[in-house]
């Protein structure tokens, strides 16, 4: 490619290695030497002196455009889910934001005060009956599944207990756990119910009577475990002697 042949609007290969920059002016200094102007493709100015010696690594190219046909609906999704990504960088609270509670002072607190701060850590929550905590739980686990930090979390409880955390989670924080039932331990083929199922909530008194279970358990791996009523969870002896 000549030099003659760069002018405004001119896509060229071979000024910066390995990438094709627009044209966006070009001034002669007498016959051998080309002073160019142009655009590369993260949209930053350069300049650089062209000589005739350069001729040969010059080539016309579209190379490197970006076009615009591709579906709209899937670009929004990529483009939602980026956005979702990074959100937590500019919304300390988006779980907040996106869920359908309004926090006390001493949750909101509770939640972005101390749990995240702290994290990863082993955490108590241990205020009194009736100050919310599976509102904070509730934060702090979508809170953490926004930020990308949890991917797999098991929540265990109390069986009457199961089926409220099922709800408040979906019907206030949009998320959807399973409930462990044998029909899901049954189905999990060539894996166990644990590596199958991310978010999963658990009775503890099925876990704890349930010795091929508990041992699945153990050898689970799961980004964040809660657990309700944890007093619950202490090794217990009972004998008559």
């Amino acid at each position: 490619m000549r030099l003659e042949d760069l002018s405004s609007g001119v896509r060229v290969a071979g000024v910066v290695p390995g990438e094709t920059v627009s044209v966006i002016a070009a001034q002669w200094h007498g016959s051998d030497a080309l002073e160019l102007t142009y655009k590369t493709l993260d949209g930053r100015l350069r300049q650089q002196v062209l000589f005739r010696a350069d001729e040969a690594k010059l080539s016309p190219s579209d190379a490197g455009s970006r076009p615009f046909d591709a579906d709209a609906e899937d670009f929004r999704l990529v483009a939602e889910a980026q956005r979702i990504s990074l959100a937590g960088l500019f919304d300390r609270m988006l779980a907040v934001a996106t869920s359908d509670v309004q926090p006390l002072p001493h949750q909101i607190r509770a939640v972005y005060g101390e749990m995240l701060d702290r994290t990863p850590l082993r955490f108590l929550l241990a205020d009194d009956p009736g100050a919310g905590k599976t509102i904070m739980a509730g934060l702090y686990i979508k809170e953490l599944l926004l930020r990308d930090d949890v991917k797999r979390c098991l929540i265990v409880a109390p069986g009457g207990l199961v089926d409220q955390w099922h709800d408040e989670l979906y019907f206030k924080f949009g998320l959807r756990f399973d409930i462990l039932s044998r029909d899901l331990v049954d189905a999990a083929l060539g894996s166990t119910v644990f590596e199958q199922y991310p978010l999963l909530l658990a009775r503890m008194d099925q876990l704890a009577r349930n010795e091929d279970l508990a041992a699945q358990l153990a050898d689970a791996e799961f980004d964040l475990v809660v657990v309700d009523e944890a007093h619950r969870m202490g090794a217990h002896y009972f004998g008559g002697g």
